[in-house]
Order: C-alpha cells, then sequence, then structure tokens
C-alpha cells in the first residue's frame, strides 16, 4: 500500500508530504483547489508521459515519490526478473528536469519508465471516468470472473502450457517460411554445390598454380639468364673460376712471405668452393628447365576454373570459396532436414493443443458455474446504489482459438429498465451507471483479489442522498480489505473515511500554492458542515455533520 506520497515543483504544489495510512482515506476540496493536481503528480511514478510546462519553479526539476509497503503482493519475482533489490518498503521515483527530461528510478536504481509503469500499475489502480473503458475489455472481465471461479493454479498451468505452445508455434511458422523459400531455391543450390565439388579444389593449390605458371610463362627468359650466367661462371677463356684459379696461384706462391697470405688463400679457396657450386647448379637448372606448352595450357584451364568460380561467389581466396561450399552445404542439409524437423513440431504443437484444450475448458467450465452469483451480487449493489430494476448478465463465448487467458471471451451485459433487454453495458449504460457498475464490480473485486491500492476520483459524481450514504459504505467496506483512496464532493462519502484530508489553494501577494493538510476531528465536523450547505456553514449543517460522522464510525 502506498504509505507516503512526496511531491516537489510540481503544477502548484511547491512541496507536499503526505502519509496514508491503511483504510478509506477521502479527499475533499473546493473546485480548482488542486485535487486532480494530486492525481497528476501520482500518475508520473505511473509512467504518465510529462515535460518541464508541469514545472513551478522552471528552473528547479519536479520530484515525486511514493513509498510503498509491498510484502503482500508477491513482487519478489518482479524485482529478480528485473535485478533489482526487493525491499519490504519499496520506494517509486520520478523526475523531471527544467530541460523536460525524465529520470525514472525504483530503489534509487535507475530504471526505464516502462519498467516504473509496469511495477506503479501492480501497485496503485486509479480509477478516474475514462477508466470504465476498461468494462470492454476482455482481460478485466475474465479477472473479475476468475476472482470468484478459484482458477488460479489452473491458470498458472495454462499460462506455461501456452507460453511453450505459442514458441513452438512460431518456430514451426519462422522453420515453414524458410524451409518454403529454400525449397523453391533447392535446384539451384544442389547446382552451385555440385560444380563446387567437381572442380575438386584443395587448399593451397591456387597458390601452387600460380608459381608455377609463372615459371612455365617465362621459361625460354629463365633459360637464358641461367645459361649466360653458367657461361661467365665456367666459360672456356676468361671465366669467374678461371680467374680465382690464377688468383690461388699466385697466393700460393707469396703465402710463406706474407703473414696476411695463408689466410687470403684460403678464403679465396673458400668462395671458390661456393661459386663452383654455384656454377653447377646454374648448369643443371639451365638443362633442367624446358618449355612445356600443354602443361602450361592446363594450368591456366584450371585457373580459370578457380577465379571464375571465385567470381560468382564474390570469394576473395581460394580458401574463401572453399567455406562458400561448406556453407550451401549446410543449407542443402537444412533444407533437408528441415521437413524432419516440421514433423516433430507438427507433432510437439499437436500435443500442447491436447493439454491447453484440457486445462482452458476445465476453466471453462470453473468460470460459467460461478456466473449467477456474480450476476446477482452485481444486480444487488446496484439496486443499493440507485438502480431498482437493474439486470446484469454475462455472457461468456467459446472462442476458436487459444488466448493468453483461456478460450473464453466475456461480455458484460446491461440494462436499468424492465423492458428492456440487457445489451453490451459499455455502449447501453450512462456514464453515471457505469460508474456506479464500476464501483460494484471493484468491491467484489476488492473482497476477492489481492488489489493495489486504489484510488477513486469523485466515482460518486452524479449521486446524492440514500444512493451517496450507499457509496460511502461500499467505499469504507472495501477500505476493510485494502488501501481505497477517495476524491468526493460529497458530505456522505467524506463521512465514511478513517482519515480526511482537505485540498486547498494558499494565496500570497505573489504566487498561489495548492497544499494538503490532514483534518483534525473538529476540522473534519467543519468540512463536512461546509460540504453539506456550501460557505454559509449554518449550525443546523453543523448538527447533521457531527451526525453523518458519528454514523461513519459506526
Amino acid at each position: 500500500m502506498l504509505i507516503k506520497l512526496f511531491v516537489q515543483n510540481y503544477a502548484l504544489i511547491k512541496e507536499l508530504d503526505v502519509n496514508l495510512e491503511n483504510g478509506l482515506t477521502v479527499i475533499t476540496g473546493e473546485t480548482g483547489a488542486g485535487k486532480s493536481i494530486l492525481l497528476g503528480a501520482l500518475s508520473l511514478i505511473l509512467g504518465t508521459r510529462a515535460d518541464s510546462s508541469v514545472l513551478l519553479d522552471k528552473k528547479e526539476k519536479c520530484i515525486v515519490e511514493g513509498t510503498f509497503r509491498i510484502e503482500e503482493y508477491e513482487l519478489n519475482e518482479f524485482f529478480s526478473a528485473n535485478e533489482l533489490d526487493y525491499e519490504n518498503v519499496t520506494i517509486l521515483r520520478r523526475e523531471i528536469n527544467p530541460a523536460g527530461k525524465s529520470r525514472a528510478f525504483i530503489n534509487d536504481t535507475p530504471v526505464t519508465v516502462n519498467l516504473l509503469k509496469e511495477l506503479g500499475d501492480r501497485l496503485i489502480d486509479i480509477h478516474s471516468q475514462h477508466q470504465t473503458l476498461m468494462l470492454n475489455d476482455n482481460s478485466f472481465q475474465l479477472n473479475l470472473i476468475d476472482s470468484f471461479s478459484g482458477t488460479s493454479n489452473l491458470k498458472n498451468k495454462y499460462r506455461e502450457t501456452y507460453s511453450g505452445y505459442r514458441k513452438l508455434k512460431k518456430e514451426f511458422s519462422v522453420l515453414k517460411e524458410k524451409a518454403d523459400k529454400n525449397k523453391s531455391d533447392l535446384e539451384y543450390f544442389q547446382f552451385q554445390y555440385n560444380q563446387l565439388e567437381e572442380a575438386k579444389l584443395t587448399s593451397g593449390e591456387q597458390g601452387e598454380l600460380e608459381a608455377e605458371q609463372e615459371l612455365l610463362s617465362h621459361t625460354e627468359e629463365i633459360k637464358l639468364a641461367l645459361s649466360t650466367s653458367s657461361n661467365l661462371f665456367s666459360a672456356e677463356g676468361i671465366s669467374i673460376l678461371s680467374m680465382l684459379r690464377d688468383v690461388k696461384l699466385n697466393l700460393g706462391k707469396i703465402r710463406v712471405f706474407l703473414a696476411e697470405g695463408e689466410n687470403l688463400l684460403n678464403r679465396t679457396e673458400s668462395s671458390f668452393i661456393e661459386l663452383d657450386d654455384i656454377a653447377s647448379e646454374l648448369e643443371r637448372l639451365a638443362v633442367s628447365i624446358e618449355a612445356d606448352p600443354g602443361r602450361l595450357a592446363k594450368i591456366n584451364t584450371r585457373l580459370d576454373t578457380i577465379y571464375s568460380l571465385m567470381q560468382k561467389h564474390r570469394a576473395g581466396d581460394l580458401n574463401e570459396l572453399l567455406r562458400k561450399k561448406d556453407e550451401i552445404k549446410d543449407i542443402i542439409s537444412t533444407i533437408v532436414t528441415s521437413d524432419e524437423r516440421l514433423k516433430d513440431l507438427e507433432t510437439l504443437i499437436k500435443k500442447e493443443t491436447g493439454v491447453l484444450k484440457t486445462i482452458s475448458e476445465e476453466i471453462s467450465l470453473k468460470r460459467k458455474s460461478v456466473l449467477p452469483d456474480i450476476e446477482s451480487r452485481i444486480i444487488d449493489l446496484l439496486k443499493q446504489l440507485g438502480i431498482p430494476n437493474a439486470k446484469f448478465k454475462i455472457s461468456l463465448i467459446q472462442l476458436q482459438e487459444f488466448t493468453a487467458s483461456g478460450i473464453d471471451q466475456a461480455e458484460f451485459l446491461f440494462s436499468a429498465n424492465k423492458q428492456i433487454a440487457p445489451e453490451n453495458l459499455a455502449k447501453i449504460a450512462s456514464g453515471g451507471e457505469l460508474s456506479r457498475v464500476m464501483l460494484s464490480l471493484k468491491s467484489l473485486l476488492s473482497k476477492n483479489n489481492n488489489l493495489p491500492t486504489i484510488i477513486f476520483d469523485e466515482i460518486d459524481a452524479g449521486v446524492s442522498g440514500e444512493v451517496a450514504d450507499k457509496v460511502g459504505q461500499i467505499l469504507a467496506g472495501m477500505g476493510k480489505y485494502m488501501q481505497v483512496i477517495n476524491i468526493t464532493h460529497l458530505p456522505q462519502v467524506a463521512s465514511r473515511g478513517t482519515r480526511h484530508y482537505h485540498v486547498y489553494k494558499d494565496d500570497t501577494d505573489n504566487s498561489t500554492f495548492t497544499r494538503v493538510k490532514l483534518l483534525s476531528p473538529e476540522e473534519r465536523i467543519l468540512e463536512v458542515a461546509r460540504l453539506l450547505s456550501g460557505s454559509e456553514v449554518t449550525e443546523t449543517a453543523m448538527k447533521n455533520a457531527r451526525e453523518l460522522l458519528k454514523a461513519g464510525i459506526n
């Protein structure tokens, strides 16, 4: 429940700090005093959009902070799933800075506004006149029925099965679409793979062939260079080796006379041996290298095949082309094996469909069994709320497809007149009738569901006298099971609250602020009297106020 609301720099609110308790809290105030401003501020921590226009002082940021006691709401899983620290007393905070930028926090941890809204919606239910649209919402309608039908365990089992069923259906749909597309391309993929397979490509082949191609393409040039080099080393007459022999001979003659002679001779001898070896290698290579036009033609043909395949598959080199071949093989394998997976998925979906059908039909039977009791209770409440000829029926239609809530589609039917058969509630009921139906429904829900704090924004609009008193009784009754906050202008309702806050405007010379005050017993008598008689509070009004408050306490 909401135990504290702090608002700073919002609209006409400079700063307020309101402590709240369980039971029925009533809020009153003159028109324009700022009761709706409170709801506007509170809605910020429920994720509503906001900008800098909400700032009272455009130079300062706006802060709205709600402190909640949440141990009764089984929210541990929510905190765990969103990696938030769970605290029995949890704080939701929203900040709007002068630039209009919004920040949201849960227990001082920054979160998205959507996550703040998700948690806020599970803690506070604000009912305004616009919320009567929920009366046409299938989820709301089924939740009301399920609060009586005792289907909690069945619904948990159904939701778990339905989640698995949806995943299987999605996988089947994606795989089927992919398989259908790939099957039309199977012949093409097979042709590509066969072409690559027949090429018998091997890793490293391209580099070896390109090197051999380079050699065979320049055979004459290479042979000439080798032969010329070999002749320079060892041709008859003057050559490198013959001249080195002369050098050796001359050094041999002087080595006994020259200290360095022996070393020079040895070095020359080593050079001669190395160069003689080079000369032999040059001669051997010159003899071995021969032009081979046939082999060169084969290499050119092979490389043309490789280059053509690389270009076709947009491969940068042979290794990438080989990887492309493996990818095509995998695609073919997927296409071939996808039929088997589709058959497996069909079997699993059929099995899950059977389980869902069994559970949903059991849920549906339980729902149908409680409809007469719900209808009777709603009619009784509506009669107490001034609709003596009220008819209320719940139509439950079985759908052809499974939904997150089962196979049922609910429709609330209503009539306020004897001669008119019940029709769709949202289409036939007036605004005042819709408010009273919603109050009746939420009154029933409060006794059967672990509802969050509920705030009514003038749910009692359009009623008076005994009906207004009955509205007050119903709200007070709801306050025994949950925290109820009601903004009202009716003395009969205001007198039923366990706590009474008064919203008023504080005017100074230069500014106007909205303030909230918890009324003392005497101040409360005066406020109820004001609601009874208007601005001129009479003694009779004071007496009636005391009687109303005394009756409210009792």
